[in-house]
Formats: structure tokens, sequence, C-alpha cells
């Protein structure tokens, strides 16, 4: 076994920091302040390559390996930004990669490759269906030459900075499927030719997510549209989820490393009664637990990608880890947030901001409550709990 990272990946970390230091505390703070989009970042990502990581070199990317673009996203959050900004416009051409066209691959790999195009928004949950991605009531009736589809979405984060929308709808109505994860299709969605069949209604939320409620009324696509074959777009999204699932705990290790090392260094720093707060074993001790937690979130990562890039099953490693990460994650901001005490509560300092933004992936993509149900059923084999 070799837990050691590659040159290659080493030196993706390093170019990673470079291009992060020119975005510093300052910037993001002033993002989170305003509710502003990252946009001179995400150009500067896109401008750089990143962002391009998995397409293959044949369609304008970097063909990188699913392990080299978790270290890109890993670096930008331990360098204190978010790429909860861009990291969809790695993920969500996945679905396009493994089972679009030619025609479709041809048309929008090499344009979200050089960020001509921008396909950051995945039309999934909905508010009465929720994680049960099974019962969702978007409905696409087959028409000649296409779909005409009806709904509602939420949560669809960054819809008012993507050109195309990654839409799953009902093909085939629920009561009338034998197999129950079949009769959903995948569809592209180009925002713009859609016009007023597409409103989107923006969510405020307790960070500066950029996400939004849409309303699909009378929505035409045609079959050209459609990603794939019509009733299989369930498969086709777990193919992108056991990536975004890896890519995401990625994000909450980089998160952990930045709370362990403020923390660490200013527990070293700030004197109270006459002696560093670290000597405290109150203030030293969480800290470790949560650099200890981390480093094993970062093992189980590196297994699960491992799986990943090589072309093994991967789905129970992917989830697990994504709950190891997260609660990693947020130990480590809770530690560094009562490490600074009241100074973790104001904006200059950053821990208030990145608390919060590592809260959201207890949360999102899948609920860490639903992972221990998916672990106790399915790898325990214990009683089915929902």
């Amino acid at each position: 076994m070799n837990f050691s990272y590659t040159e290659t990946q080493t030196q993706i970390r390093s170019a990673v920091k470079a291009l992060c230091d020119g975005f510093g505390p300052e910037y993001w703070r002033q993002c989170a302040q305003d509710g502003a989009y990252p946009e001179a970042f995400v150009d500067a990502m896109i401008e750089a390559g990143w962002l391009a990581a998995l397409i293959p070199e044949a369609y304008g990317g970097s063909g990188l390996s699913l392990m080299d673009a978790c270290t890109i996203l890993e670096e930008v959050n331990r360098s204190g930004g978010n790429s909860a900004s861009c990291h969809a416009q790695m993920y969500t051409m996945a679905s396009i990669l493994r089972h679009g066209s030619e025609a479709q691959k041809r048309k929008t790999l090499p344009r979200i490759a050089d960020g001509s195009l921008r396909l950051q928004a995945f039309g999934v949950t909905e508010p009465d269906a929720g994680s049960n991605t099974l019962r969702i009531q978007t409905f696409a009736r087959k028409v000649a030459g296409g779909y005409v589809i009806n709904g509602q979405k939420i949560w669809t984060s960054r819809y008012s900075h993507s050109h195309m929308y990654l839409l799953i709808a009902r093909t085939t109505p629920f009561e009338d499927l034998a197999k129950k994860t079949d009769g959903l299709s995948l569809f592209l969605v180009d925002i713009a030719k859609a016009g007023s069949s597409l409103k989107a209604k923006p969510i405020r939320t307790m960070i500066n997510h950029h996400t939004f409620e849409v309303f699909i009324d009378k929505l035409e696509v045609s079959d050209d549209d459609r990603i794939g074959e019509e009733g299989k777009g369930f498969y086709y999204l777990l193919d992108s989820l056991h990536s975004e699932r890896l890519l995401v705990a990625s994000e909450a290790i980089g998160d952990g490393k930045w709370f362990v090392d403020k923390a660490s260094r200013y527990a070293g720093e700030r004197v109270v009664f006459d002696r560093p707060i670290g000597a405290n074993q109150g203030v030293q001790f969480p800290i470790a637990r949560a650099h200890m937690n981390i480093e094993a979130a970062e093992l189980m990562r590196n297994k699960a990608v491992t799986l990943f890039d090589a072309g093994l099953p991967c789905g129970r490693e992917a989830t697990m880890v994504k709950y190891l990460a997260s609660e990693a994650a947020w130990e480590a901001a809770e530690a560094a947030l009562s490490t600074f005490g009241g100074y973790g509560m104001a904006c200059e300092f950053d821990i208030e901001r990145k608390w919060k933004e590592a809260r959201l992936f207890r949360t999102a993509p899948i609920s860490n409550n639903l992972v221990l149900a998916q672990v106790a059923e399915h790898l325990l084999g214990m009683p089915r709990s929902y």
C-alpha cells in the first residue's frame, strides 16, 4: 500500500495554493458581506484549467484523475477559500461524459473546458421529495420529437451563473413502475433558450451560496436534449453522485485542515492568565482530536478515490467518507470557534464564515443521518429505518 501523494499531486497543491494566495481572506470576506459570487476567483480557476481537470484531453480538458481533482478542491478550502462556488463545474459534466452522445460531448465539453459554457446548475431536489429522489414529481411528457416538462426544483445552486441546467424528471409515473429506480430521465437544458419556461427565485441562506428555487412551466426540450436512454436517469445520476461526494469530502478535509492550523497557531500565541491558552488541555485536546479525525477521513477518502479511479465499485466508501470528512471538519470548526472565543464571532478572523460553510456539508449533498441509515441497512444488514 502506498500512502504517498504523487509528484503531480504535490505540484497541483503548490500551483493551486499560489493561485489562492491571490484571493486572500479579504476577498472572501467581502464576497460574503456583499452576497457576491466570486467571479474573479472562478475565472482564474477556469483560466488555469483547474475546473477542466476531469474532462479528457480529446475534449479540451486536462484528463486528470479524480484524486487530482480532489487535491485541487481540498487545497482551495485549505487556503481559506470556498470551492463550492465552482465545484459543480467538475462533477455535473460526468453524466454527459459517461452517458451522453458523441454529439453532446463535442457540443458541450470543449466549451466547459475553456470556460465559455458553464454547467453548474443541477436540478434534482424538490420541495416535497427531499432526499427521496425516486418520489420527485417533475414530469416530462413525451411529445413528437421531444418532451414537455412541468414541475419545481429547490436548492439548485449557482443557477444564475450557469448557461446549462442538468435536470432530472420523471418520464413514467411512479405507480406504473415494477422497478422503482426506473422511470427517471436526465435532460440537458439551455437556460437562455428555455426563456420564460424556467423561472428562478433566489433563496436567502446563512452562507454565501447562491441557491435557487426553480419553477418549470411547459418547458419544451428535444429528444437530442435527453442524456442516454429514457428511464435510466437515476442510474446516470448515481455516477455523478459518487464523484460529487468524494469532491465534497475533499473540500471538508481542506476546511478541517484550515481550522486546525488556525486554532493551533492561535492557541500558541494567545496568552491569558500569563500562559498560552494552548497549554490548557481543555483547549488543546479538542484541536488534537479534530486533527486525528481529519487525518483518518483523508485516508478513507484516498481509498475511495483509488477505487473510483480504478473503475471499481466505490459507492459505499464514497458515502462513508462524505460522512467522516464532514463530521471531522465540523469538529474542527467547533474547536476553532471555541479556541478563538469572542474573536471567533468577529468577521475579521474568518472563523465564523468558514464555520458556517463547514456546517453545510453535514446536510448536503446527502444528510449524514441518511448515510447512517444506509450503512446500518446495506452494510450491517439491519432493518430498514426509513
